[in-house]
């Protein structure tokens, strides 16, 4: 278990299923990252936890110090030991619970977490542009936007633009881009 300031991230635990499953058939969540379609729970059910062997993903449950429920998650995959760089995603998944420094929290663990323990170099991420409290949550930890896919995504009857967000590893450069000599 890691332990921040307000929250723990630790392992996805059976018994947070139900939650994760209510989260994935939120409709209005649904809208802040991709278009909303009924939850299967056998395809939720693969998603969280038939992935336990593969070294490109890792999850991990949010949960704050006061309670054992879950609160949220972050997914961590397309883990790239060559290139050292992985895609990011999070969620606090109760309205009731967000705004109050869960998420905040969560990511700088995470961060934290790429760069000590899987030794990345880089993390991307997308965020809808209608998502402001996500973009203002990343650029907020240094995440800068790297581009945007134009209308990419029909969401409640409009086309939204999808930002590309990246955050490199503040302690690392590449020599070579900056016009030095290999050694």
């Amino acid at each position: 278990m890691i332990k921040g300031a307000s929250v723990t991230l630790g392992p996805l635990l059976p018994n947070d299923f139900p939650l994760l499953f209510l989260w994935a058939d939120d409709f209005e969540a649904a809208r802040l990252n991709e278009p909303y379609r009924p939850a299967v729970w056998k395809g939720q059910e693969e998603f969280w936890f038939g992935n336990g062997n593969d070294p490109s993903r890792v999850c991990f449950a949010i949960r704050n110090f006061d309670s054992p429920d879950i609160i949220g998650f972050v997914q961590i995959w397309g883990i790239d030991p060559v290139n050292r760089s992985a895609l990011i995603g999070m969620r606090i998944g109760s309205a009731a619970d967000r705004g109050k420094g869960y998420g905040s929290d969560a990511l700088r663990l995470t961060v934290k977490y790429c760069w000590n323990q899987l030794n990345l170099s880089r993390l991307s991420l997308v965020v809808f542009e209608t998502n402001r409290h996500a973009i203002k949550l990343y650029t907020a930890h240094g995440f800068e936007r790297d581009g945007v896919a134009r209308r990419a995504v029909f969401i409640d009857g409009r086309w939204l633009d999808v930002i590309f967000m990246a955050l490199l590893h503040p302690s690392r450069t590449n020599p070579e881009a900056a016009g030095a000599a290999p050694a």
